[in-house]
């Protein structure tokens, strides 16, 4: 894979007649600002015919000129406002795109093969912002850009768009700092740009012609464990209107199942591009992103017709489960070299922390061969076939014409059911004797778990009409899985200690720091199962709550 960094940026529409203002002391730390420098550069831009990767908001492009001249692949991330970028040296074949710049994005290619589309020729101005030491914080692009559409069919003519904008990028600047530079611009009377990228404002037309046909999706879900970004309005959430709550009111069943499974397919997407560069949290992102689009297809099967999504949720259920093994060790291990750091000095025999560290590398690398395997499983493409032309052509059943409202509350009052009778398991299993039924009980209380979480999917599906109720479920079913995610946590902890202990004894080394590991471990599950049953009261009543919306 070539270089990459992840790219902060903000856009700008610049008129003909518009001057940037003086952004000396703007923000944190800028104390002067350098002088302009202008370069040229030539951009060729590549794609599928059907630009699926502009569609996907990918970019490809061969750029010469400037300071970074060779092949860069820019991609999104699961995090707002920004894009990773992988990089390529320009090489002496022009026209053949290197494998670098092509693997991250085989799950979108999938065989195609990416083809000139257009062309940019830019004049860019760039501004460097600096602090007292002279480094730079953020750069400051004025460029005058003349885009040529490349003709898709051979008789027809190609078109010219030219325009002004400004690019805004952090370097070694805080997010605070594009902020305050965003803000000095706008009250410069520059307005921020609509358009997502250079390329996308050129293909504008192809674009739209090559659009699957739209649903009004709601931005995906963050996936577990990582922060949503805040939008405007009161803690970070736009007001609604009447006009919107009508709108909700009038939408099918179909119409929101599918924006939700429209917006899992893209996270899916993402994820599986952060798995092939190297993001630490894209196997965790990928399997969320399998267990929603799981979640979806069987909570709403009166929706989507079950004999064509039973299929296509067995596959998801395939990839998640080879992509367990790359992520649950490397939490396990590092939770356990947490709690070694914080035991006293003298209960730590042998060269316990040495063992862990080692292991969990070992463990990493073989976790990540493993899941590379799994995302080019030829199975794994067709996967992403299947869930394209799902969307495509959706089998709607008898329910997806119906008010949404209605089906919505049905469809979380059967998977409040199911995990009310799950937990009704688990507490007849926390009856009997635990030392007798210990795995039993764990068993029990991971089908909880598990449960919790189609409620927290299902839930989150129907939050955008049935309001309030839904939201609460969903903040309390994230808290049952914080609880019950720790006890299986605990699961795999003393699984790994056990397995430490035995290659410690054949080793040779002490193995008293294992029991005792093992010992906390036991503590933690104990406390997170006490936990679970003192919150257990208010889970069914959101669930009721939720219900009856």
């Amino acid at each position: 894979m070539g270089s990459g960094k992840l790219e902060v940026e903000r856009k700008f529409e610049a008129g003909p007649d518009v001057v940037l203002p003086d952004l000396t002391g703007v923000g944190r730390g800028v104390v002067t600002v350098g002088d302009p420098v202008t370069h040229d550069l030539d951009a060729t831009y590549y794609d599928t015919p059907d630009l699926r990767l502009l569609r996907a908001r990918i970019t490809l492009r061969r750029r010469t000129g400037g300071t970074d001249a060779g092949w860069h692949l820019k991609l999104p991330t699961a995090v707002a406002g920004s894009r990773r970028e992988v990089h390529a040296p320009l090489g002496t074949r022009r026209t053949v795109v290197p494998r670098a710049v092509t693997e991250p994005v085989t799950a979108v290619l999938r065989g195609k093969r990416p083809e000139p589309v257009a062309t940019l020729q830019t004049t860019r101005q760039v501004t460097e912002l600096l602090d007292a030491d002279g480094r730079v914080l953020a750069e400051v692009a004025a460029d005058t850009v003349t885009g040529t559409a490349m003709a898709p069919d051979p008789g027809s003519p190609a078109e010219v768009t030219t325009w002004r904008e400004i690019e805004v990028e952090l370097v070694d600047g805080d997010p605070e700092l594009l902020d305050a530079v965003a803000d000095a611009l706008v009250a410069g009377g520059i307005r921020p740009s609509d358009s997502p990228s250079k390329l996308s404002r050129v293909l504008a037309g192809r674009l739209a012609a090559a659009a699957p046909a739209a649903t009004s999706a709601p931005a995906p879900e963050a996936p577990e464990g990582r922060a949503k970004a805040k939008g405007k309005g009161k803690k970070g959430k736009k007001a609604k209107g009447k006009g919107e709550d009508d709108a909700a009111a009038a939408r099918t069943a179909g119409d929101v199942v599918l924006a939700a499974l429209r917006a899992q397919v893209e996270a899916l997407q993402v994820a599986d591009i952060g798995v092939r560069t190297g993001d630490p949290e894209g196997v965790h992102d990928l399997r969320v992103a399998c267990r929603r689009l799981r979640s979806i297809l069987a909570a709403f099967r009166n929706v989507l017709d079950r004999t064509a999504t039973d299929p296509v949720r067995g596959e998801l259920q395939w990839i998640g489960g080879a992509l367990s093994g790359a992520r649950d060790g490397e939490v396990a291990l590092e939770h356990l070299r947490a709690v070694v750091a914080a035991q006293p000095v003298e209960l730590v025999r042998g060269p316990v922390s040495a063992r862990l560290r080692s292991t969990e590398v070992a463990d990493v690398e073989r976790g990540r061969k493993a899941a590379i395997r799994a995302l080019s499983d030829k199975r794994h493409l067709a996967l992403l076939d299947s869930l394209d032309a799902l969307l495509a052509d959706p089998p709607l059943a008898e329910a997806a014409g119906q008010p949404a409202r209605a089906v919505l509350a049905d469809a979380v009052k059967r998977a409040g059911k199911r995990l009310t009778a799950r937990i009704d398991e688990a507490r007849g299993r926390e009856a009997v004797d635990p030392g007798a039924h210990e795995e039993e009980t764990e068993h029990a209380l991971h089908e909880a778990r598990k449960a919790a979480k189609r409620v927290r999917y299902t839930a989150e599906v129907a939050a955008p009409v049935l309001g309030a109720p839904a939201e609460a479920l969903v903040a309390c079913m994230k808290q049952v899985q914080d609880v019950l995610g720790e006890a299986q946590d605990t699961v795999v902890t003393r699984t790994w200690c056990l397995r430490l202990a035995t290659a410690a004894v054949g080793a040779g080394e002490d193995t008293f720091t294992y029991g005792r590991l093992h010992g906390l471990e036991e503590a933690r599950a104990e406390h997170a199962d006490r936990a679970f049953w003192a919150l257990e009261p208010t889970l069914r009543d959101a669930v009721r709550a939720a219900a009856r919306a």
